[in-house]
C-alpha cells in the first residue's frame, strides 16, 4: 500500500513499520462538538488524528522527530487539507509530543 507523495511516503509493511514520513500539524479550534469524516463527534481532548488514507479506527504511533516525543492516536478523521501535511492531529495529540505549530514527524502504524 502506498500513499500520496506528500512527505515521504513507504510502503505500509508489517505492523510498527513507518508509513510516512513527512509533517504534522494541530486542528482543534471551531472543530470540537462537530462531526467527523467518521461520523463520530470531534474531541480535541482525544488522543485522536485526520490523516488521508488510513482506515478510521487505525491506531499509529506519531513520533515528533525534534524531542523525540511520542503518542498512539487512532485516525477517526480525514485531513490534513493544508499542502504538504501527512496528519493533523488533536490538540491533545499534539501537545503530548510537544507540537505547538508544524513538526517533521514519522507515523507508523501499529
Amino acid at each position: 500500500m502506498f500513499f500520496p507523495a506528500t512527505g515521504n511516503a513507504e510502503p505500509a509493511g508489517a505492523p510498527g513499520g513507518v508509513v510516512q514520513s513527512g509533517r504534522a500539524s494541530w486542528y482543534g479550534p471551531g472543530f470540537h462538538g462537530r462531526r467527523t469524516a467518521s461520523g463520530e463527534t470531534f474531541n480535541t481532548n482525544a488522543l485522536t488524528a485526520a490523516h488521508r488514507t488510513l482506515p478510521f479506527g487505525t491506531k499509529v504511533r506519531v513520533v515528533n522527530k525534534k524531542t523525540g516525543k511520542s503518542v498512539i492516536v487512532r485516525i477517526n478523521d480525514r485531513g490534513p487539507y493544508a499542502h504538504g501535511r501527512v496528519i493533523d492531529l488533536s490538540k491533545a495529540s499534539a501537545q503530548a509530543i510537544g507540537l505547538s505549530g508544524v513538526a517533521s514527524v514519522t507515523v507508523a502504524q501499529l
